[in-house]
């Protein structure tokens, strides 16, 4: 069975995607490269199986995709306390266009989402 991203995105949440990411890539940087007999039978230092580097790469996406999700809640917290788009730019070290026009693409997107949801 495949590993995605949106089979995985159902299964963890940020902080539990971050540190299964954080483990399969600890593991794939200390292991030797394939190709080396491994030193002992030390778990940590095992080459990671195509399934867990195929894993890796779809939790990377997950990550990017709650981490993004939660910058837009935050951004629209930002924006309900009174701060300028100038100001969320510059936190975002961006422009207070480019910080708009994601955020105003971000919302026309939960509203399409929604109306998917609803059409039976």
């Amino acid at each position: 069975m495949a590993t995605t991203p949106d089979d995985l995105e159902r299964q963890f949440t940020l902080l539990t995607a971050a540190a299964r990411y954080d483990q399969l890539r600890m593991r794939d940087a200390l292991a030797p490269p394939t190709e080396e007999p491994m030193d002992g039978d030390d778990p940590e230092r095992r080459p990671l199986s195509k399934e867990e580097a195929l894993e890796l790469l779809a939790l990377g996406e997950v990550i990017m995709r709650k981490a993004s999700y939660g910058r837009q809640l935050t951004v629209r917290t930002a924006r309900a306390t009174g701060a300028s788009w100038a100001q969320i730019g510059a936190s975002l070290a961006t422009s207070k266009q480019a910080a708009w026009e994601t955020h105003t693409r971000w919302l026309d997107e939960q509203d399409a989402n929604a109306a998917e949801e609803e059409t039976p």
